[in-house]
């Protein structure tokens, strides 16, 4: 059993391992296609998985977490990895990444609804504030314009679509784990799950041809190390860390995020986008502190 410090860093380590994974799904994708890259993603994910947390005790778990779980889970990782890779263009993988991370705020908003999580008047500018700061940056450079964000998401609501509806699945994972999954984790299961489902929708369908080099490898052993990586880090620093300092920086991931696939995919970003990011990142923590101040 690691230290607290040490337990606090190594789940500080998978903030960083998350932050990367937008970029590097969107460079695997380029090379292997949205659906063949994302299923080589899990797959190896999935080996990392069994190797540093193993395989779970699947007759233990509560038979509504084994399914729902399950369920949720899968749709989730789904909607993550195909609005990446289905996005138009580098720009457009980060603006959608932006989307899937108003996640945090959401899963407040359903813990508050469904859990009858206590709160307080924050709540209100917190959700408001990371819903602006979407419509921010995909304003392109013009801060709130309302026509070219329609425009935007007009352009391809395939990656768009995809990216709202995981958010809203991943607060929906959130809330119900923590009511039914009674201290059961089954990450690697379900990241197998993900993998099977990739792998049929790949089989049962016309997909472009993969692209294997050195480059497409790397970032596909790099992509597979951030997912697994960073779910098993995440375990540890929850399990013996300082939670509320990990539940803080987990909220400025979008901003983290943003700046690592900017940087991976070549892909400048504009001032307003970065406000728009750092709406994203105040509104959740509003809504953050919203439920710890009682």
């Amino acid at each position: 059993m690691p230290s607290a410090k040490n337990a606090t860093l190594i789940g500080l380590l998978a903030v960083v391992l998350w932050s990367l994974i937008v970029g590097l799904i969107r460079g695997v994708s380029e090379s292997f296609g949205a659906v063949g890259g994302a299923a080589l993603i899990y797959s190896v994910a999935s080996l990392i998985l069994w190797a540093t947390v193993g395989f779970p005790k699947v007759r233990e778990f509560p038979r509504r977490y084994l399914v729902w779980g399950s369920l949720l889970f899968v749709l989730y990782e789904l909607c993550l990895a195909l609005s990446i890779g289905y996005a138009s263009h580098s720009r457009q993988a980060i603006e959608v990444g932006m989307v899937n991370y108003l996640w945090p705020t959401l899963t407040i908003v359903f813990a508050i609804v469904f859990n009858k999580q206590k709160t307080s008047w924050w709540i209100a500018p917190g959700f408001v504030l990371s819903m602006l700061g979407v419509v921010w940056v995909l304003g392109s450079d013009q801060g709130i314009d309302l026509p070219g964000m329609v425009r935007n998401i007009q352009d391809n609501p395939l990656s768009y679509g995809l990216a709202l509806l995981g958010a809203l699945i991943w607060a929906a994972y959130c809330t119900v784990t923590t009511r039914i999954a009674q201290g059961k984790n089954g990450i690697t299961l379900f990241f197998m799950l993900v993998a099977v489902a990739l792998w049929g929708m790949y089989f049962s369908g016309e997909q472009p041809a993969m692209q294997f080099s050195v480059g497409s490898l790397v970032y596909l052993l790099l992509a597979a190390i951030a997912m697994g990586f960073g779910y098993a880090a995440w375990n540890v620093g929850i399990l013996y860390g300082n939670v509320t300092l990990l539940a803080g920086a987990s909220y400025f991931i979008p901003v983290f995020s943003a700046a690592f696939a900017a940087l991976l995919l070549r892909t400048p970003l504009s001032w307003s986008f970065w406000q728009g990011a750092a709406m994203v990142c105040v509104g959740s923590v509003l809504c953050w502190q919203a439920t710890r101040q009682r």
